[in-house]
């Protein structure tokens, strides 16, 4: 019973969807070219893409949203039960703000954003409900930001990161009240944690340009959690509720980023990323209440570094409209044995279209779409829930982008 109990804290991420946890959400631009943004200049949002090139790209305010859909499937492999999720809509958003005088060579920024986040429902009384029933989860990222044109092809840059975050996760527990009832498990925690981003922009001919960018690892700490156990009366004193603490190494990113205009009207992008996942490696979730039968867990998670490539292209269609598409391939950092409801990953393609359109001399208007599909089928060591899982999410995104 302990092992079904505590399966839901093994999980614990702070952040959800595509690539173990990572998502990238940070400009409807970059989004619609497959998150490709590090080699070549865009708009404001190279504040996360590359804080060298900000330095290249004029003053400027925006705001945007990504709404994610997602449907989640899975099929239990001994018995062929199909379970679903019923997972309501979530709403990653960017802001950024670059100002610098039209003289100096400076820029400074700020950057808000959601990189990691999910929400997910799984239908009641699904196969694996003494794992996970519900996961609410997000990341913010504040990012101050200095750039600097040390000529007209070289820049540099880097951002101070403060990162929060709030998770809730709930699941059943197989034991039941006088009326058939299976207890709960609920654990909620805020996160707090510091890191930084760094960029290289380079172009040395008006055709070719390259970034290089450094995503600093980042430990999420949550040092005052609440878990409640809602048991019978008679295991009251077995499983009390109380605070809990434990932290998370959110992994480092490095990015090598090529951009190619071989025209005026034609703009291809090219990033290739390394992911250190290999920081995920353990758990440990601290109980300030311990009894015989709730312990402190210490949990082997057995991530892997990952790869990521993405190659998006931009056409202007006249001097108003662009056209945007891209394709991206993600190594998934999960190894055989690990994949959970939480996060059932898998290696895969994502397909991404988008456009652009210029509303006045100053206002432009860019909305991208994201589509992604995984499945993959595992027997989890720890939990012993062998099944097929399927993911289709959509990300419809849009942004409104202020040039001055």
């Amino acid at each position: 019973m302990k092992k079904s109990v505590f399966i839901f804290l093994f999980a614990l991420p702070f952040l959800a969807k595509a690539q173990g946890f990572q998502v990238s959400l940070q400009g409807q631009k970059q989004q619609a070219m497959a998150g490709a943004g590090t080699g070549l200049v865009q708009d404001g949002a190279s504040l996360f893409y590359n804080p060298g090139a900000a330095s290249f790209v004029q003053n400027s305010v925006s705001l945007g949203a990504t709404p994610v859909i997602s449907h989640g499937q899975y099929t239990d492999k001994s018995s062929s039960v199909v379970s679903e999720t019923k997972s309501p809509v979530s709403y990653p958003f960017t802001g950024y703000l670059l100002l610098g005088d039209k003289k100096s060579k400076f820029k400074y920024g700020f950057a808000a954003y959601t990189p990691f986040g999910s929400t997910i429902d799984w239908q009641q009384g699904w196969t694996g409900r003494f794992v996970l029933t519900h996961t609410q989860l997000y990341t913010v990222y504040l990012q101050p930001t200095v750039s600097y044109k040390l000529n007209e092809k070289l820049g540099i840059g880097a951002g101070f990161v403060y990162g929060i975050g709030k998770v809730n996760q709930q699941n059943d527990m197989p034991v039941t009240d006088n009326q058939g009832n299976f207890g709960k498990a609920e654990i909620e925690a805020n996160a707090r944690g510091y890191g930084f981003n760094a960029g290289i922009y380079y172009k040395p001919s008006s055709v070719f340009s390259l970034g290089f960018t450094y995503h600093s690892q980042v430990k999420m700490d949550a040092k005052k959690g609440t878990a409640t156990f809602t048991v019978p009366a008679s295991l009251a004193t077995s499983f009390p509720s109380g605070d809990f603490s434990t932290s998370l190494s959110l992994p480092k990113i490095i990015t090598l980023g090529l951009g190619i205009t071989p025209t005026k009207k034609l703009s291809i992008a090219f990033d290739a990323s390394l992911i250190g996942w290999h920081t995920f490696d353990t758990l440990l979730i601290d109980f300030k209440n311990n009894t015989p039968s709730l312990a402190d867990v210490k949990t082997i998670r057995e991530y892997k570094d990952a790869y990521a490539f993405r190659l998006g292209g931009q056409y202007s269609i006249c001097k108003d409209l662009d056209v945007r598409a891209g394709i991206k391939y993600l190594v998934s950092p999960v190894k055989d044995g690990y994949v959970s409801p939480d996060v059932p990953d898998a290696t895969h393609f994502n397909y991404s279209i988008g456009v652009g359109y210029k509303l006045s001399k100053h206002l432009t208007a860019d909305a991208s779409f994201t589509i992604q599909r995984m499945k993959r089928s595992d027997t989890n060591i720890q939990t012993e829930l062998g099944g097929t899982y399927r993911t289709d999410i959509y990300m419809p995104g849009i942004s409104i982008n202020y040039n001055f």
